[in-house]
């Protein structure tokens, strides 16, 4: 019985319920920016460029040595040890290091870190601190959520309510909180319709509006800054970021900054939020946060915010936490990471990326195909001809990418390429090539 065989009697796979859907790939290891398949598929096996890094985690490129020996040494001292009441050098060495690196402005810093086991709970843990927080002040009528149109926050509830209505969170809707919803800075479908050569970040405008009308009973804004990814891989002008920080200033109102995929390196800077050279009152990061290795989430939070949940008082505690919470075997490899970062100068790498991908891929918007290209940091992307994230454009462009040995999962009409950061020019190339192969030949 072949793997494949054994996977299909009994795993449940993401995304994938239909009965026409492709069977999955039998994975057998990785290295640097490829994906070896089982030597029985396709006869011999198969050597697949991974261009989403494993679902947008994986940064240093797969099974890259300093990462495994700093899992492995971990391994022999602690694997796992409760977080309640406990600690250990690992979490306290990470908290350090990312309290270092974590964007500073005017604001007060980020000086907090909460540990949790992936990006969803991240975000979870940063709604409940929000709202708690007001409510340990004494100001209980805040509990109102601002987010944004096209925002995707993650699958737990908290998460799915926080994100817009969609084909993720349609079926869920009798178990999801209400939010108010402001403009996103779509640029290429501009909820107002304006030109961004020549508009003043008009559409920011909405979440002013919603601000002043809602002014005492709003906990926070959250937003995905510079980059939302799921609901479409929208680019922002980092003006509306700015914009966003002013306003939370101005009205009083926590930001909060849902930077799971946009933390550590993937926008062209450290976290997206340095684009704007602003800081948010509470940051969520997760996904490359271990490099692709292991879950783990974190959500960080000002010393003011900490600070109103200091009390004798047991009811003002914050009651959060995971069987997981700061497991050591992830700070272990998440320390290992941020040191790659500086030993290989890892952001200097995404900006050679950045700027392989506007010269060859901005190209391509002279294809009829093609209404948009995107690119940001490491992240290169092309709105199609489409209708959203059920255009059957998507699987047929994967299946065709697939069998030239280009791992890409198209957003519906919504393509994107966001490869390791350790991938090279030659192998970049490769893959535009490729990817302008297939939408040449789309018919």
């Amino acid at each position: 019985m072949t793997l494949l065989d054994r996977d299909r009697a009994h795993i449940w796979h993401p995304y994938t319920q239909a009965q026409t859907a492709p069977a999955p790939l039998p994975i057998a290891r990785g290295e640097g920016v490829f994906l070896y398949t089982e030597a029985e598929h396709k006869e011999n096996g198969r050597k697949i460029l991974d261009g989403i890094s494993s679902w947008w985690v994986n940064i240093h490129g797969h099974a890259h040595p300093k990462l495994n020996a700093a899992l492995a040494a971990q391994a022999a001292k602690i694997e796992h040890v409760l977080f309640a009441g406990c600690t250990h050098a690992p979490a306290v060495e990470l908290a350090e290091r990312l309290i270092a690196i974590l964007p500073v402005s005017d604001q007060a810093a980020l000086t907090r870190i909460f540990y949790s086991d992936n990006g969803s709970t991240a975000v979870e843990a940063a709604i409940k601190m929000a709202l708690q927080y007001w409510h340990n002040r004494g100001e209980i009528q805040r509990t109102r959520l601002i987010t944004l149109d096209h925002a995707y926050h993650g699958d737990t509830v908290g998460a799915m309510s926080a994100s817009a209505d969609s084909l993720f969170t349609r079926a869920f809707s009798p178990l999801l909180f209400s939010v108010t919803r402001a403009h996103a800075p779509y640029c290429h479908r501009c909820p107002l319709g304006l030109n961004r050569a020549s508009c003043n970040i008009d559409c920011l405008s909405s979440l002013e509006q919603q601000l002043a009308v809602h002014n005492h009973t709003v906990a926070a804004v959250l937003v995905e800054p510079m980059l939302q990814g799921a609901g479409g891989m929208i680019v922002w002008p980092r003006e509306f970021l700015a914009g966003v920080r002013q306003l939370c200033d101005r009205y009083g109102v926590l930001m909060i900054a849902d930077e799971v995929l946009t933390g550590f390196g993937r926008t062209g800077r450290m976290f997206a939020c340095q684009h704007a050279g602003i800081s948010p009152d509470i940051i969520c990061l997760s996904k490359a946060l271990t490099a692709g290795y292991l879950p783990m989430g974190v959500t960080a939070a000002t010393e003011n915010i900490y600070n109103a949940f200091l009390s004798d008082d047991r009811a003002k505690t914050f009651f959060h936490g995971h069987s997981y919470t700061a497991n050591p075997l992830a700070c272990a490899v998440a320390i290992a990471s941020l040191d790659l970062f500086e030993e290989t100068n890892a952001l200097a790498a995404v900006a050679r990326l950045e700027q392989h991908m506007l010269a060859e891929l901005t190209p391509l918007r002279e294809l009829q195909i093609v209404e948009d290209v995107r690119i940001l940091g490491g992240v290169g992307i092309l709105e199609l001809n489409g209708t959203g994230y059920l255009d059957q454009l998507g699987p047929r462009l994967a299946a065709a990418f697939l069998d030239r040995g280009l791992l890409l999962r198209p957003l519906g009409n919504v393509l994107y390429f966001m490869p390791p950061y350790v991938i090279t020019e030659d192998q970049t190339q490769w893959a535009i090539e490729q990817i302008s192969a297939v939408l040449r030949a789309v018919k």
